[in-house]
């Protein structure tokens, strides 16, 4: 089985294959011939699934002008009501087996609802009940704690806003060009991106392996990777780790710090940059581990900061800042002695029916 760095390694690849093939995954398969007033988008999702459609939020929202919503499935089935026509809805589970992406999905089938279904998964449950399917465009990923996929996920939402701005005429070909170049670039610098990270790691592993608590704070589209963080960490190294946004975490969760917390800041080098300083000024005095993974260079580096240099808009930061955070989790774990292709709790499915396998 191949483990979270090997998956890692191809993201390159699979950034390049989607590229690519983006006409034949997305163009050929979104249908807007139905919405006369296009208004909204409501992303149904949960886990990392979830974790990258907040990454890729905030560049979706700039593509289509129009909110992007992200609601949790088994809420959205249960308690809420999705009825707008001119809403665009999706679903994603990467491996199809999540049961409340399932349910969800069936509920607006039931309802005669149109929802576009994203998976890599073709013979998984999602994908036969789903009656609109768009594939995420690479292979099933083996291990259990995804890391490829949940990077591909944010592009192919990337890709998906920018195929409907085209279809619905909000964008024109020389705008879409200027959009896919850049994430071209950004598949192109991927190696380096994943070289320095790994060096990173390797030289502070150690450090977040004696850390009791360890929290991620980012904005933005690395938002999402705060959150992947915390999702991450928490499976792999079984410690416990939390993902917040910046303000989110200045109003509250502050006030339970400890001096032995491992503080890792994601900056994309955005409009809130001065604003986490201001954070990072306040904590020094009361914190002994904090770090700043950085998009790009920074004038106020410490040594165990990681900057990855490149020289991009912060709303591509999170197709490539949550590399390092993936690999720094998949090594601690492996210094807890963690054997990740082995469930940990195996009788967990069987109890909840959390996942579904088959139908």
């Amino acid at each position: 089985m191949k483990s979270i760095a090997d998956y890692v390694a191809l993201e390159p690849e699979y950034y390049q294959s989607i590229l690519d093939n983006y006409q034949t995954l997305f163009v050929d398969t979104i249908d807007l011939s139905q919405v006369k007033q296009f208004n909204s988008i409501v992303i149904f999702a949960t886990g990392s699934s979830s974790n990258a459609a907040y990454g890729a939020r905030p560049l979706m929202c700039k593509i289509l002008k129009v909110p992007v919503y992200i609601e949790d499935p088994s809420i959205a089935a249960n308690y809420l009501h999705y009825s707008d026509p001119n809403t665009l809805y999706f679903a994603i589970s990467q491996g199809g087996e999540s049961y409340s992406t399932i349910h969800l999905v069936e509920e607006f089938i039931r309802n005669n609802q149109t929802i576009y279904t994203l998976t890599s998964n073709p013979d998984s449950p999602l994908y036969k009940i789903s009656n609109n399917v768009l594939s995420m465009g690479i292979p099933i990923e083996e291990m259990p704690y995804v890391s490829a996929g949940y990077s591909v996920t944010i592009l192919d939402l990337i890709l998906i806003a920018l195929v409907i701005a085209q279809k619905n005429g909000s964008m024109d070909d020389q705008q879409f060009a200027s959009y896919f170049d850049q994430l071209r670039k950004v598949a192109g610098l991927l190696p380096k991106v994943i070289e320095q990270s790994q060096a990173w790691v390797n030289q502070y592993q150690h450090k977040f392996y004696h850390s009791q608590r360890v929290i991620f704070i980012g904005y933005g589209a690395t938002y999402g990777t705060a959150r992947e963080g915390e999702t991450k960490f928490t499976e792999t190294v079984r410690n416990s780790a939390f993902g917040k946004e910046l303000e989110e975490y200045m109003h509250g969760p502050y006030l339970g710090l400890d001096e032995d917390d491992n503080i890792v800041f994601l900056e994309p080098h955005g409009v809130l940059s001065d604003r986490a300083e201001l954070l990072k000024l306040f904590l020094t005095k009361h914190v002994k581990n904090i770090s700043t993974i950085y998009a790009n260079n920074s004038s106020n580096l410490k040594p165990d900061d990681l900057c990855l240099n490149i020289d991009i808009d912060e709303l591509y930061a999170s197709l490539f800042m949550t590399i390092p955070v993936h690999l720094l989790s998949y090594q601690v774990s492996k210094l807890k002695g963690h054997n990740l292709e082995k469930s940990t709790y195996p009788e967990f499915d069987e109890i909840t029916s959390s996942k579904i396998k088959r139908i």
